[in-house]
């Protein structure tokens, strides 16, 4: 009879160790997962070549003054409602830059989602390109013309900003 009494259910049986152990527990789910984030994307943001990269920078500052010598400047915007990418390159004298230019839209993370495009402006440096649906994102901005002697660049924070301009100083 007094061991009828005495009974006490087996440990697994308590609400109090599993309790216990269920803090650890998470945490090491919530470990788990954040090393498979880590190790199942690559890091886009990582240049493989730095050295080159830092050399290059000098190169782009004399790009940056030529652009300011010239006094250049755009303004595009984005219709998305029509699909196209439009706008004005002119210099500080309101003429125009002739011949094709280059407009690169570089996503902020993700290299693959990169855009590139060829513009021809007219006579009043006015320009007109069919572009998709951009995807909402911090885009940087690159304009330089064909022979890459002159750059402009800046970063444009797409639907917030419905258009950007760049100025050359």
């Amino acid at each position: 009879m007094e061991q009828a009494l005495n009974m006490t259910p087996p440990w697994y049986a308590q609400r109090w160790p599993w309790l216990l152990m269920a803090g650890p527990a998470i945490v090491l789910a919530a470990c788990g997962y954040t090393g498979w984030i880590a190790f199942s994307q690559q890091d886009a943001l990582v240049v493989g070549d730095y050295y080159k990269k830092g050399k290059a920078i000098n190169q782009d500052l004399r790009r940056d003054r030529a652009a300011a010598a010239l006094g250049l400047s755009v303004a595009v915007r984005y219709h998305a409602a029509e699909g196209k990418l439009a706008g004005r390159l002119a210099t500080r004298d309101g003429g125009s830059v002739h011949g094709p230019v280059l407009l690169h839209l570089a996503h902020a993370t993700q290299p693959e989602k990169d855009i590139r495009l060829l513009l021809r402006p007219d006579a009043d440096g006015a320009f007109s390109i069919g572009l998709p649906m951009l995807e909402r994102s911090r885009w940087v901005v690159l304009v330089e013309d064909d022979r890459r002697t002159w750059r402009l660049e800046g970063t444009w924070l797409w639907p917030v900003e419905r258009d950007i301009t760049l100025k050359a100083e």
